[in-house]
């Protein structure tokens, strides 16, 4: 059986047609075009999948990796940042205009999932994907399954509280990580600092490495709430890997001083934890949704 992917994004939508030895047999990318509303993008999506499947010359599975995620009571989608989604059974209708199954998860257990059986963590049974970039994710994989939990909420790392009564979040708590982790809330903290508004990549490409007083605080802070938030992962799931991913994953300092900060706050004298850059960087949503189950 082949499999087909599909991951929607803010602005396109691409889809996979993968052999069952996980080559590539076809890749198609659209432009998701939000602005034409919800039953535009199901439109869409179906017109994508219907066109791989024609290529195809066995049965497929599908799979969809989506911004936000499922409401496991009502089956709605909930947090995405494509608007136009919040609210709505995506699951369920495109089921009823493929006229068939299809598994569908949210980008960051679609990132752990390929990272984990095709990228960085393919050599490793207990692998954490993270993303870092507009918000702040988390997928576990084990023994090359997602594993949801309970709640459907394992990997979320993002909204565990670092800071009791610390800055609010869009989840109603505060303190979340993701208020100090997250691309946007770095560049609030330099520009509060500093008065001067930079886009992330911008701060680390003026500033690291060079002296200058608002920087290296800046760059503490970033460091100790990384390492305490990251630490606290592994003292609770202690995983074989965590492969880093979104936009903050190309920080290079993350890969010597913030592995050096996580390690300081592990609860074990064997600090190890690989923690590695991702293989697939913005292809995983799209394999990680065809090699969905």
């Amino acid at each position: 059986m082949n499999r087909i992917g599909v991951d929607l994004g803010g602005t396109k939508i691409e889809g996979i047609l993968l052999s069952s030895d996980n080559k590539i047999i076809e890749r198609i990318r659209i432009h998701t075009k939000q602005e034409e509303g919800y039953e535009s993008i199901i439109h869409r999506i179906v017109k994508l999948i219907n066109n791989i499947k024609s290529i195809s010359v066995k049965d497929c599975q599908i799979g969809v990796c989506t911004p936000g995620a499922l409401d496991i009571e009502t089956g709605i989608l909930k947090n995405s940042n494509t608007v136009c989604l919040i609210g709505k059974p995506i699951k369920e209708d495109l089921e009823s205009e493929l006229k068939c199954s299809i598994a569908i998860d949210n980008d960051a257990n679609c990132f752990a999932m390929a990272e984990a059986l095709l990228g960085s963590g393919k050599n490793y049974e207990i692998v954490f994907g993270v993303i870092m970039g507009t918000g702040v994710g988390g997928g576990l994989v084990l023994n090359r399954k997602i594993h949801h939990g309970r709640l459907f909420i394992a990997g979320e790392w993002g909204h565990q509280v670092l800071y009791p009564n610390g800055r609010e979040c869009y989840c109603n708590k505060k303190g979340c990580v993701e208020t100090y982790l997250s691309g946007p809330s770095l560049e609030k903290e330099w520009e509060k600092n500093s008065d001067e508004f930079l886009p992330l990549k911008k701060i680390i490409e003026l500033y690291n490495n060079r002296p200058n007083n608002y920087y290296t605080k800046w760059k503490n802070e970033f460091l100790s709430n990384f390492g305490i938030a990251l630490s606290n992962v592994i003292n609770i799931i202690d995983p074989d890997v965590i492969v880093l991913g979104g936009g903050l994953s190309n920080i290079d300092f993350l890969y010597s001083d913030g592995i050096l900060s996580v390690q300081k706050n592990i609860f074990s004298n064997k600090n190890d934890t690989p923690i590695v850059s991702n293989k697939l960087g913005d292809s995983a949503g799209v394999f990680g949704a065809a090699l969905l189950n």
